[in-house]
């Protein structure tokens, strides 16, 4: 297996991990609390790995790391619950999945990267193939749930895009940059949490299982394997792992909740993770900044399959 290859492999691991978010919230979560979910995913993550690295930090990087942790997880998270709220059934995933188009139009313009007819194309493919799996007829459409929905894959995009512009501190790894972009991010997330879905609810110990793999495994591990490929490929190719979260998703409802997977879905899964991997076949070499060496940035795409968890946090 080649090197890029191997970063690849790792990377892929976390939008993998965030397919199982669905399975985790119906049958470990309390219902009706997306907000104290993703404040509980972001912010003792983001606290054990400050914990962990002990580094904090220093000048302008208290903003880079603050507008990081915004854009990946403080905006990010509650505009997705948003959009989830609002649209039915797997619309929000299709709206989310083109989340390669915008980091290949914010690339271009905050990079330099020059975009192909190639990534244009095969993003256009990855979305399809995710709607003909997650959209069910008659869905419907709401402007503000589409709005959330958008905004949140920019949210996301530009995370991705900055963190590439960005890299990170001389001296500082990229464990140490994931906790303070969760820290922030949970920190966004915490008085908005309070504030519209009220005191946190009493847990059970399965809750608190469902909540601690969520933090540590679901997150903690996954983020840092998602910055650390962010930091070693093109922004392009990390987002188009994207696709393989709501495609996991799917797989896991269909293994372990008995959920329809028909031939549609099928020819779905095989149109998005083609172009999953045409999405890595990118001869070009990441642009290295003279200043700072890179590292780090969520979801594409976000994780899409969020919005199947809050859809299922709503049953």
């Amino acid at each position: 297996m080649s090197r890029k290859a191997a970063v690849v492999a790792l990377t892929a691991l976390a939008p993998i991990s965030w397919g199982s978010t669905y399975f985790v919230t119906t049958e470990f979560l309390p219902p009706d609390r997306p907000l104290f979910t993703g404040l509980m995913r972001a912010l003792p993550a983001g606290l054990l790995l400050l914990a962990l690295t002990r580094k904090l930090p220093k000048g302008a990087w208290w903003g880079k790391a603050a507008v990081l942790g915004a854009l990946n997880i403080g905006a990010f998270f509650p505009l997705l619950f948003l959009a989830a709220y609002r649209l039915p059934g797997g619309v929000a995933a299709v709206v989310g999945s083109v989340g390669p188009l915008f980091v290949v139009g914010l690339a271009a313009l905050f990079l330099g990267d020059k975009p192909t007819v190639k990534s244009l194309v095969t993003a256009a493919v990855a979305a399809f193939g995710v709607s003909l799996v997650v959209l069910k007829a008659g869905a419907a459409l709401d402007a503000v749930g589409v709005f959330a929905g958008l905004l949140s894959a920019l949210s996301m995009s530009a995370g991705i895009v900055f963190t590439k512009r960005w890299g990170r501190p001389e001296g500082v790894g990229a464990l140490a940059l994931t906790g303070w972009q969760l820290t922030a991010g949970g920190l966004v997330i915490l008085p908005i949490a309070f504030l519209i879905e009220g005191a946190p609810p009493a847990l059970t110990g399965t809750n608190l299982a469902g909540y601690a793999y969520l933090a540590f495994g679901n997150t903690a591990i996954s983020y840092f394997l998602w910055f650390r490929g962010i930091e070693r490929l093109s922004a392009s190719s990390v987002t188009f792992l994207g696709p393989l979260s709501p495609l996991t998703a799917a797989i896991i409802g269909w293994a372990a909740l008995g959920q329809a997977l028909g031939p549609v879905q099928v020819v779905g899964m095989l149109i998005a993770f083609g172009a999953t991997l045409a999405g890595q076949l990118n001869p070009r070499t990441p642009k290295v900044p003279q200043a700072e060496s890179f590292s780090s940035t969520e979801k594409n795409g976000r994780e899409v399959s969020m919005d199947l968890e809050v859809s299922a946090v709503r049953r």
